[in-house]
């Protein structure tokens, strides 16, 4: 194999291809966390974050893990803001003025990466960064056929790194030595998040919710203290002069337990008094934790409106404030991700796969985090505008409203327009809205569709258009299975002839039996009982047929010339 290169130009490990790095420091592995947070207190906590900041971040690990372990509001909100990112669309894009090769070395990575197990997964744990700083997976690679491949990218813990002591952002594996060992190219994917400015051991968003989350912890321990013993009433136990430790010990005991367990014995000559129950609130314990819940809420998604009721200041119109900042902090948080991910895995996969590239022109992963427009206004604004002479572009519409432009083989929509020839319409009828379908007719023998007439012209009499839709009409009849046909000649010929001479005389040939009545001079009734008589033996289809067309030929007609 030739020699790889790194982004930076540097020879990578050929370890980094068969062998995991933390497969040589395994007594990292086998240390257990300390659990800082308990008893933590605000001489504790400063001191675990200043050591952090000097490079060791063991402590400060431990305790962020504990506080999403321990404490349900922060778990849940940077669970919204962590899982944001999995609804996100992402592609695979080559550089700008790709070459072929590189069109075809950006869709292969798409697959990979579509094909890659628990690739969401992946997401979300590079996402932990944002709470501690940085998040790093270890990459195993495996040989398939040609190809190398991610076997497994395996989260590990924070606690297994620190930094240089002279530079905060430098992240090495600790390995006994001072400084620790540097991470081997192409053997990690390190996403370091910078919630805020600063060294990459003050950049965790966790610092920022450390201070809430220890006035929280001393609310609540108060608060379930406050609940023990809210309503019991106050208990003084009195023992004669004399009494020795023994006896003041077993009365002192009897009043600790006589508030639970509604009973106890005491030794003769010793007494027990109950005072006025314990008074008191619980609101100011509530007011405190709100606050530090709100304080949360604040700094990992932009406000409160989004988490949480609030009935004082809660409004439609600041809800959607509030979540337009979330989106803000999406866009932040993907592109962060994508740039990780480009330059950690799909380099890697690049150079191992199809030989050594320029890093500048390396694929690169894109994260939809576009939001639709809404498609009614702009479907409304545009043609008017582009009719005042507006030269909108299309490109600018498509991100607008984020419909992506169709390829040679994709089925688009079709619209009905005015223009369109009515066979082309009727054949796509399936496109219109149901109003617009025309009429469907069955028939014996399909045919071939008859050349469609052109349309008639705004102006022409009512009588010309008529005739001229109707021969379209004719032309481009369907029955039930889209085949076209063509239905009776004479009843269209009566049809382009006269329209109302057709109607009269099917209409004659239907009332015939009551026509003959009359003649015959017989009653009004017996006209409609004759009639009654011969209709289930009368054909109304020929009828039924011209009415259909003509109803057909005069919408279409109507909506043609209906301008002009």
């Amino acid at each position: 194999m030739a020699q790889i290169l790194d982004q930076h130009g540097n020879p990578i490990q050929r370890e980094v291809l068969s062998e995991p790095q933390t497969a040589r420091i395994g007594w990292v592995t086998r240390e257990f966390a300390e659990h800082p947070s308990r008893g933590l207190t605000p001489q504790k906590l400063h001191h675990i974050l200043e050591e952090a900041e000097q490079g060791q971040l063991a402590a400060q690990a431990d305790l962020f893990a504990d506080m999403e372990e321990k404490d349900a509001h922060i778990f849940a909100e940077m669970s919204k803001r962590k899982r944001a990112i999995l609804t996100l669309d992402w592609r695979i894009a080559p550089p700008r003025n790709a070459s072929a090769a590189e069109k075809k070395q950006a869709e292969q990575l798409q697959e990979w990466l579509t094909d890659l197990p628990d690739w969401d997964d992946v997401l979300l744990d590079c996402l932990d960064g944002i709470g501690h700083g940085f998040s790093a997976l270890e990459i195993a690679w495996q040989r398939l056929g040609s190809d190398w491949l991610p076997q497994s990218l395996t989260q590990r813990p924070q606690r297994w790194f620190q930094t240089l002591p002279h530079d905060g952002n430098a992240l090495r594996l600790r390995d006994g030595s001072v400084e620790g060992a540097e991470p081997w190219t192409f053997g990690w994917v390190i996403h370091k998040h910078k919630a805020k400015s600063g060294y990459l051991t003050r950049a965790g968003l966790h610092r920022v919710l450390a201070w809430p989350y220890l006035f929280k912890n001393y609310s609540v321990r108060d608060l379930a203290e406050f609940l023990e013993i809210y309503g019991l009433p106050l208990r003084v136990g009195k023992y004669p002069a004399g009494a020795t430790n023994q006896e003041k010990a077993t009365l002192l005991r009897a009043v600790a337990e006589i508030g639970h367990n509604a009973a106890g014995i005491i030794p003769d000559g010793m007494l027990i008094e109950f005072q006025n129950a314990a008074q008191g609130s619980e609101e100011p314990f509530e007011a405190m934790i709100g606050w530090c819940e709100r304080s949360q809420s604040k700094a990992i998604l932009g406000g409160t409106l989004t988490s949480q009721a609030d009935g004082k200041s809660s409004t439609n119109a600041l809800g959607n404030v509030h979540n337009e900042v979330r989106h803000d902090l999406l866009v932040s948080d993907a592109r962060q991700l994508a740039g990780t991910l480009t330059r950690d895995l799909l380099y890697p996969l690049v150079t191992l796969n199809f030989g050594q590239v320029d890093p500048r022109r390396r694929p690169r992963l894109v994260f939809d985090t576009r939001e639709p427009e809404d498609l009614k206004l702009y479907a409304e604004a545009l043609p008017e505008l582009v009719g005042l002479g507006l030269k909108v572009p299309v490109k600018w519409v498509r991100e607008k409203l984020a419909i992506p432009e169709a390829q040679a083989d994709d089925e688009v929509l079709v619209a009905p327009r005015p223009e369109m020839d009515l066979a082309e319409r009727i054949k796509d009828s399936h496109a219109m809205p149901p109003e617009l379908r025309p009429v469907t007719k069955q028939a014996q023998k399909p045919t071939e569709a008859l050349p469609a007439e052109p349309q008639p012209k705004a102006k022409e009499e009512p009588k010309t258009a008529l005739a001229a839709l109707t021969r379209e009409y004719r032309a481009v009849l369907v029955n039930g299975d889209g085949q076209v046909v063509t239905p009776a000649q004479h009843a269209i010929d009566e049809a382009e002839d006269d329209p109302p001479l057709a109607l009269d005389e099917a209409m004659r040939k239907l009332l015939q039996p009551a026509i003959d009545a009359f003649r015959a001079g017989e009653s009004p009734d017996a006209a409609a009982d004759a009639l009654l008589a011969a209709w289930p033996h009368l054909d109304a289809s020929n009828l039924t047929e011209l009415l259909a067309r003509a109803l057909f030929v005069a919408d279409v007609w109507g909506r043609i010339n209906g301008n002009a």
